[in-house]
């Protein structure tokens, strides 16, 4: 190996994580600042915690949200729509009674 090209290696780095755990691992750096390790990582505790970064999951719950109520308010759209066509053709039949009934009339009292 060639002398004076490789960095200092700190067989007792102290890595911290963002969740307070601290441990010691070999390192080319004194100390580790992490977000994540295996005493908060979702995959080794077994419970889910969202690690929100620029509230997205936060952007994520208003879209399903807003994608939820367009879905409701296009399913009462439609079914609004539907009873007004059967309420439509009522008045329609309702309203060529009525012609049928001012025709009689009329003819009865061109006689």
């Amino acid at each position: 190996m060639k002398a004076n090209i490789h960095p200092t290696y700190y067989p007792t780095a102290k890595v911290t994580c963002s969740c307070g755990v601290t441990f010691e691992v070999g390192a080319t750096v004194e100390s580790i600042h992490v977000e994540v390790c295996s005493a908060c990582h979702p995959f080794y505790t077994g419970k889910q915690n969202l690690v929100d970064t620029a509230g997205r999951v936060d952007k994520f719950k208003q879209r399903t949200e807003k994608a939820e109520a367009l879905k409701a308010k296009q399913a009462a759209r439609s079914s609004a729509k539907a009873s007004d066509g059967k309420q439509e053709g009522k008045t329609d039949q309702t309203s060529t009674d009525k012609l049928k009934d001012m025709r009689k009339s009329l003819l009865a009292n061109k006689e």
